[in-house]
């Protein structure tokens, strides 16, 4: 939760005499909202403009909310197109190689790989 106050997402003013943070259920469910919105992947800033939204949703719309989770979303979708490309060049890295014991001096994956992903040699 310290981590948060430092980052301006908590604000906590409640404290024993002795100095230690109390929580309010106000706290928590902040804290919550936070820590799903991290799974999700939200950047920090985004994270902040969605509780600023939550805290004064009288002067934002859903719109606003909304935006944010379509950038995501978009975010998301372009990583997974990435992991989509990667997956295929790997299983053509596979499906290439024989993989037996033998020595690897002739190794398709490692040619494969010292050509780069064009099939191209670099030209000093």
């Amino acid at each position: 939760m310290r981590y948060y106050e430092k980052q301006h997402m908590m604000e906590h003013e409640i404290r024993t005499e002795g100095g230690f943070r109390l929580y309010t259920d106000n706290d928590l469910r902040r804290l919550r909202f936070i820590r799903h919105a991290r799974q999700l992947g939200f950047t920090l800033e985004a994270i902040r403009e969605l509780l600023s939204i939550r805290i004064d949703p009288e002067h934002h719309t859903c719109q606003e909310s909304k935006s944010i989770v379509q950038a995501r979303l978009h975010e998301v979708d372009s990583r997974i197109q990435e992991l989509q490309n990667m997956r295929v060049s790997l299983q053509k890295l596979n499906d290439a190689c024989c993989g037996t014991a033998h020595s690897s001096v002739y190794c398709s994956i490692l040619e494969t790989l010292e050509q780069g992903a064009n099939g191209e040699t670099e030209r000093h």
